[in-house]
């Protein structure tokens, strides 16, 4: 009997990748999609990838495995394509931020509380301050939460 069981979204798989300036990738998905990914945070997170932090040419080698599943260097070194898929930048504008707000019923006082930050970086959150990561992360984290709770 053959029985497939599904579990979540389905693995991105890469299509392409070119390095790019530093330790970013510009990297197409198969099904469609162009992004530069920074790919030093997963670096810096292994002592196997030091050659690949510190070797310029070595990282330029890179090339996308056969089955898209993975970015391989001829030293060996992977980096998974659901890594990699995690490292994409995160969006969260303003409209995000606000709507975010409504959905967690907060105040500028309470949001603020919630976030541990200033009232002021709220307001500006709201109208059109640029979002730092950390932030984005922390909101979309109480309102999956909430969302979660029902």
């Amino acid at each position: 009997m053959d029985e497939f069981i599904e579990a979540g979204k389905p693995l991105r798989k890469l299509q392409s990748a070119v390095p790019l300036e530093g330790r970013a990738v510009e990297v197409t998905w198969r099904g469609g999609g162009v992004e530069a990914i920074d790919l030093m945070p997963a670096l810096l997170s292994h002592r196997s990838f030091v050659r690949l932090r510190t070797d310029d040419a070595l990282f330029h080698e890179l090339s996308v495995s056969e089955f898209g599943d993975a970015l391989e260097w001829p030293d060996g070194s992977e980096l998974a394509a659901a890594w990699i898929d995690e490292l994409r930048p995160i969006e969260f504008d303003n409209a995000d931020f606000r709507a975010a707000m409504d959905v967690l019923d907060l105040s500028l006082d309470g949001m603020a509380a919630r976030l541990r930050i200033a009232r002021r970086l709220v307001a500006d959150y709201r109208k059109d301050k640029p979002i730092p990561a950390t932030v984005a992360l922390a909101v979309q984290y109480l309102v999956e939460k909430r969302r979660k709770a029902g």
